[in-house]
């Protein structure tokens, strides 16, 4: 049977989500402790490959197991996850989910928030990067509405990374206030590696005035990952939701 976790996670102490030689990581931590209490190896599939440092408010994954957890025996396996787990995760539910559902190619629809503070702050710098020049959102805002024009988006991607195309489609990106701190919001149905954050990068230019709008879609147009901004620091960036069609499940219990 497959089971789909929802989690969230603080990624500090993390090298990011997916399992890597040495080093401690989100998906690692996770196969191990769910190992050891389903008494098996146990493979988890996420729904992305979040990097290091960065941190997920709302996060699945799916595993498959042998034995037919009833949903009381789904609770108990949370509450002992939670109990065994390090404090920087935190497991919200599993549940029973058809085998056609995949943590990873299921998702519809994925959302990111980058969190900047524009004054100093006693608590906030660990979630929030300071940015000390006034910033023009308006500006920021317009250059963030090509990005939902824009498919290819090979000037935001990290080099040298095993993805078949750079091809995402945006549906909304904009800038705001929440919470006395300047938020980015970006949805798409993919993301590639560095995307969000060299993004972010290059619209703090635009804010700065260091470049203006039409350098922006330039820097789109020209697919070069040399022609954007720098990509911002890892601890301010979130993957803030993840949405499925769970309508399956819902139509298998009628």
């Amino acid at each position: 049977m497959r089971f789909f976790i929802e989690l969230s996670y603080n990624g500090t102490p993390f090298y990011g989500w997916q399992v890597q030689p040495q080093q401690i990581t989100v998906q690692g931590v996770m196969e191990n402790a769910m190992g050891h209490l389903l008494q098996h190896s146990t493979s988890i599939t996420g729904c992305g490959r979040t990097d290091t440092g960065v941190h997920a408010r709302q996060f699945f994954a799916h595993f498959e197991s042998e034995k037919d957890l009833s949903p009381d025996q789904l609770h108990q396996l949370t509450y002992k996850l939670n109990s065994f787990l390090p404090k920087e995760i935190v497991i919200h539910r599993i549940f029973a989910v058809p085998e056609t559902l995949h943590a990873r190619f299921s998702a519809q629809r994925r959302t990111y928030k980058y969190y900047i503070s524009t004054q100093k702050d006693a608590f906030r710098f660990h979630y929030a990067h300071r940015i000390y020049p006034f910033l023009n959102v308006d500006k920021m805002n317009e250059a963030a509405r090509l990005l939902i024009q824009t498919e290819d988006f090979t000037s935001f991607s990290k080099l040298h990374t095993q993805v078949n195309n750079n091809i995402c489609h945006v549906d909304e990106a904009f800038w705001q206030m929440e919470d006395g701190l300047l938020v980015f919001t970006i949805s798409a149905d993919r993301f590639l590696r560095n995307m969000v954050r060299s993004i972010v990068g290059t619209l703090i230019e635009v804010g700065e005035g260091k470049i203006g709008v039409p350098d922006f879609q330039n820097i789109i147009n020209q697919r070069n990952r040399c022609a954007a901004g720098m990509s911002m620091p890892a601890h301010a960036l979130f993957l803030h939701h993840v949405a499925y069609d769970f309508s399956s499940i819902q139509n298998a219990k009628k």
